[in-house]
């Protein structure tokens, strides 16, 4: 079995000792959690706005995938970490403009005590590679 990390400049760099991503055999990619930071600035986006910081975060985890070969239609599973439960049906609207409802992935969602950046959502994925 072989192992490949995934970077890519399009989006946030890693805060910590991990990767953006590892393929697996070529087969599959692991995404780490991607929060709402500008890729280029690495600054927060939408500060206290949850629709804002999910959009930045889905295209994050675009851009991760995209590098690693993959796209949307490929994910199996994502995690959704949420600051708020309340947040949940503003997250879900934005997080289905990404995924087809026939074909979304399987999915966790819970509410956190805190988040890194002190974010109002995070989410992760494992998606197969084209």
């Amino acid at each position: 079995m072989s192992r490949t990390v995934i970077q890519t400049k399009d989006a946030p760099a890693p805060v910590g000792p991990y990767n953006q991503a590892i393929a697996a055999s070529g087969q599959m990619l692991f995404l780490s959690g991607q929060i709402a930071l500008d890729p280029q600035t690495g600054a927060l986006v939408g500060e206290g706005d949850v629709v804002q910081q999910t959009e930045q975060v889905m295209t994050n985890l675009q851009a991760v995938l995209q590098a690693g070969g993959s796209n949307f239609s490929q994910v199996i599973k994502t995690q959704v970490f949420l600051k708020d439960m309340n947040d949940f049906a503003t997250v879900n609207a934005v997080y289905a403009k990404y995924f087809d409802e026939a074909s979304a992935p399987a999915r966790a969602c819970v509410e956190v005590a805190r988040l890194p950046k002190d974010v109002l959502v995070e989410i992760d994925c494992i998606a197969l590679v084209d």
